[in-house]
Parts: C-alpha cells; sequence; structure tokens
C-alpha cells in the first residue's frame, strides 16, 4: 500500500511491478542514479536522467505527465521527487525502496541514457 512522506507518494515493489507489467504510457519511469549504476543493471526499458541531470532538463519535461522515480535506496529520487514538485509537477511519486529491494528482471548496460527529454514521448 502507497504512503506518503513529505507529499511524495511513496511505491512498493509490488506496486511497481504492477505498474509495469501494465505497460501503460504513464508513470514515466525514470532512473536517476548514476550511469555507472545503472549499467550495472536497472529494470527493463526504464531510461536513465542522473539526478544531477535533472535540473538541466526539468523545463523540457511535461509538467502535465505523471512520473516514478527509482534510485539504489530511494532516497536520492525522493529528493528528485521533491525537486520536481517545487519545479510545479503535480504527479511525481518515489519507488521506496530502491534497486536494492527490487527482485525482478534486470537489464544491464548502457540501455536508454536520456539526451533530450522528447524521447521519453515514445
Amino acid at each position: 500500500m502507497s504512503r506518503d512522506v513529505d507529499g511524495i507518494t511513496q511505491i512498493s515493489t509490488d506496486e511497481l511491478k504492477a505498474i509495469i507489467t501494465n505497460q501503460a504510457k504513464e508513470p514515466i519511469i525514470i532512473d536517476v542514479r548514476e550511469v555507472d549504476e545503472y549499467e550495472d543493471g536497472h529494470l527493463p526499458g526504464v531510461p536513465l536522467i542522473p539526478m544531477n541531470v535533472i535540473p538541466t532538463m526539468v523545463d523540457q519535461l511535461d509538467q502535465s505527465k505523471s512520473y516514478l522515480l527509482i534510485c539504489r535506496s530511494g532516497r536520492r529520487s525522493q529528493n528528485t521527487a521533491l525537486y520536481m514538485k517545487e519545479q510545479g509537477f503535480a504527479n511525481v511519486r518515489n519507488y521506496e525502496g530502491g534497486m536494492l529491494d527490487w527482485d525482478g528482471e534486470l537489464t544491464f548496460g548502457q540501455e536508454w541514457i536520456v539526451k533530450d527529454p522528447k524521447e521519453l514521448d515514445t
């Protein structure tokens, strides 16, 4: 069951698995870890925008869409979600347990490192 921390909805592993299984266009799932962490294992099909790059791209992200952020433990993604909320994003969620809690399928390497936020509209 989801809970709220500082105005950000926290998503559990089971909820994340359900979102992935449904293959809906939203929420847009974004990994906010560093490139080397992403290469070492990430959720299949999930793009990477490192936390420190988000501020340079935030103006190009669609505020009307919903986002779900992932990191190693849930801390960086929570901070990034708070930042996005401050920038006017109404629907940003956090994967609370991060990759430390993920027990599903992984993909390795540089599958999808976002260079242009318009890539997320595909």
